[in-house]
């Protein structure tokens, strides 16, 4: 890995353990044993600090160490976790973020207006830090010293270091590690040796001759040590021999370690005397060796633990059955490249249907078995191309915790957030579209939709508001539901808002949901006053037309005095669906298959918009006279029942085409307002077919589908 991938590998990981650490802050006061919670947060400080001191972002480490000096006052119980530290730690990890955005900007220099509007958050950080507490606020700045020179304190770790030849050609510092393992405590004295390096006429600049032999005191443990050199584990040769105490300490660890199957090696990670890199390395040399030596053998030999660890974790081990463990394992792959490979699987299946549509033509037996078999294997790529891309809905959930926390804290509310299927999926895509409008849904519940603690108190509710997000899948779609147990929506307050906009006509009855509906109408607000988060009536419409370009929808659900939900529903994926193809004239339009609920075939009177199904009254359109196709009509037109949102309406045509797997192509800008088309997709034949939207088709079919 060279430097480049390495800091790309920090600024991911470090947004990763910035998010973690902000969702922990969020739960730590709610905790009755927050302890576990605290230490999550501070490793999270402490890794960035760590990665950070590596590549020499001195404003990141600054920063960082002082939070994480408050943050180790806080695990040691001198420091209470009330409400006023959560919010001061919360902005103290936007500042890190923001340091860590402006080094990927500019590595090389970041705003110094930057750095400066973190001096207020350090002034409240160190006045958590009196000088009664003993913490450490100052930045580390480690002093080296010569082993001898220091005192005569012999249970030291020892740490004997060479680096590789390659490690400045891999854009590593070396000094980098030692100035950073000084970190983790004292580096007590150091001797550098030059052994290898060869006469002045034979040197290489670029190569690293060096090695150092180093006295350390910490309290840290040997993974914790050995982390420090993990950019260069694999350049470099390490061997961290342990204080005497701790010998003492790891056999005690083995003896007390609960009776589960491990092996040998295992059982040595789990107690800290070795790491799982030692362990690998002791692996790789016994596997090399005849005849094959024991693992334990292997480790003594190569110095990374005394004999007396070994005997006793020998002797635990008789106790316990031995047992392989599995790991599941993950990778880490660009965006940019699943998206590419949806796009080639789309392609597949558009050069699969044009193939099958040969096949048919020329009658084929043998031909249309194989395509048969490829079509099937097309479907599973298709399903596994696009599994790939599905990510949980929690990770945006998470997010909302923070604007809860600062929106009601701004507001002066005492309110919570109640999150419920989390773990529901859907296409990466759909949720990096949906963040934003989720965040103007679940602000507007907080400002509009909560009551105050007095209103509460009157109506018999509890003191703290509760703000509801919940995630479910339903006929293909995922449906999104922002709700509060607020007052609920003012309908003759919206109405009369309506009327003075002239947006409805004075003494027309409209439904609830036709009412609720008018708060998306563009500028339109009930607002008294305005303020920071609401009353320029900008917000609602535009959630409804991120919404609907989404292909979704967006419905409202009201009781006055008890609270309001905001329902959205959303495709699972942008790119690929199964749909339902059907021919009215020579035009094909394609239907998605989740909301095909059955054909039955046509026999409504004519003139009417409505015919009898099963004893139901079923509202339907005729796609022909909506779209105005020419053309002979079918002798035998069918009816297509479409159900959405609970509904269900009809669709007449002229032909059933049959499923297809359909590739969703965007209209371009000149049609994206034409109603009722949502997308298009490309047949086998090559001619282009029309995806119906089918949300805005039960509008016009009379369906109340805003009451969804």
């Amino acid at each position: 890995m060279n430097m480049d991938q390495a800091l790309q590998t920090f600024f991911a990981e470090s947004r990763e353990l910035l998010e973690d650490m902000e969702a922990s802050l969020l739960r730590v006061r709610e905790e009755d044993e927050p302890a576990e919670t605290i230490n999550a947060i501070f490793r999270a400080a402490h890794t960035i600090k760590g990665s950070a001191g590596l590549f020499g972002l001195d404003q990141v480490v600054a920063f960082t160490h002082v939070v994480e000096s408050v943050l180790d006052e806080v695990r040691e119980g001198r420091i209470a976790v009330d409400e006023p530290l959560v919010a001061l730690l919360l902005a103290c990890g936007d500042h890190i973020g923001a340091l860590v955005d402006a080094v990927e900007s500019d590595p090389n220099q970041v705003d110094p207006a930057l750095v400066q509007r973190g001096e207020p958050l350090l002034l409240r950080l160190r006045a958590h830090l009196e000088p009664s507490s003993g913490a450490v606020v100052a930045a580390p700045a480690p002093a080296f010293e010569r082993i001898g020179a220091a005192s005569h304190d012999a249970d030291l770790w020892h740490i004997s270091l060479r680096f590789g030849r390659d490690v400045l050609r891999n854009g590593m510092d070396p000094l980098s590690f030692i100035r950073f393992l000084g970190t983790l405590g004292q580096v007590v004295g150091i001797v550098t040796l030059a052994d290898a390096l060869p006469p002045a006429a034979g040197m290489d600049p670029e190569s690293c001759y060096l090695g150092f032999e180093i006295a350390f005191r910490s309290q840290a443990d040997k993974a914790a040590i050995e982390g420090v050199f993990d950019f260069v584990l694999d350049d470099c040769t390490l061997r961290i021999v342990p204080p005497h105490s701790r010998i003492g300490d790891y056999i005690d660890l083995i003896k007390a370690m609960p009776e589960e199957s491990a092996r040998l090696g295992e059982m040595l990670v789990r107690c800290g005397t070795v790491t799982a890199h030692e362990l690998e390395a002791a692996l790789a040399a016994q596997a090399e060796a005849v005849p094959t030596p024991l693992i334990g053998t292997v480790l003594v030999e190569q110095g990374r633990v005394s004999p007396p660890v070994v005997e006793a974790a020998l002797e635990k081990q008789k106790r316990v059955k031995d047992a392989k463990t599995q790991e599941s394992q993950s990778i880490r792959v660009d965006a940019d490249k699943l998206d590419h490979l949806i796009n080639l699987v789309g392609e597949l299946i558009i050069a699969s249907a044009g193939a099958s549509l040969i096949s048919r033509k020329t009658r084929n037996s043998e031909l249309q078995e194989c395509h048969s078999v490829l079509s099937g294997l097309v479907e599973e790529v298709r399903d596994s191309a696009l599994q790939l891309r599905m990510v949980k809905i929690g990770a945006t959930f998470s997010r909302f915790q923070r604007v809860v926390h600062d929106v009601s804290r701004e507001l002066g509310k005492d309110i919570g957030l109640v999150v419920n299927g989390e773990d529901t999926e859907l296409d990466k895509t759909v949720v990096e579209k949906i963040g934003d409008p989720l965040t103007h849904l679940v602000r507007n519940a907080i400002d509009h939709g909560i009551d105050s603690a007095e209103l509460r108190a009157a109506r018999g509710k509890p003191a703290r508001g509760t703000v509801m997000l919940n995630a479910f899948h339903d006929s293909g779609s995922i449906v999104i539901e922002v709700s509060d147990d607020g007052g609920g929506l003012n309908r003759e307050k919206i109405l009369a808002k309506a009327v003075e906009r002239g947006l409805v006509e004075a003494g027309r009855t409209l439904s609830d949901a036709e009412i609720y509906g008018l708060i998306f109408e563009p500028g339109f607000s009930t607002a008294e006053k305005v303020t920071n988060l609401s009353g320029r009536g900008v917000g609602m419409d535009v959630v409804k037309r991120n919404i609907v370009a989404l292909r979704g929808s967006v419905g409202i659900a009201s009781t006055p005095g008890e609270g309001t939900t905001v329902t959205v529903r959303l495709p699972l994926t942008l790119a690929i669906i199964n749909g339902f193809q059907i021919g009215v004239g020579k035009a094909v339009f394609v239907v998605p298959l989740d909301m095909v609920d059955e054909c039955v075939e046509f026999s409504a009177e004519t003139g009417h918009d409505y015919t009898d199904l099963r004893g139901e009254v079923l509202p339907f359109i005729r796609l022909r006279e909506l779209f105005d196709i020419d053309g002979p009509q079918s002798a035998r037109p069918n009816i297509v029942v479409v159900k959405h949102a609970g509904q269900k309406f009809g669709l007449v045509v002229d032909t059933l085409l049959g499923e297809a797997q359909t590739v969703i192509k965007p209209l371009s800008k000149m049609f994206g307002q034409v109603r009722g088309i949502s997308g298009s997709s490309i047949l086998g034949s090559g001619e282009v077919a029309l995806i119906l939207d089918v949300p805005a088709l039960m509008q016009s079919a009379g369906t109340p589908v805003a009451a969804a």
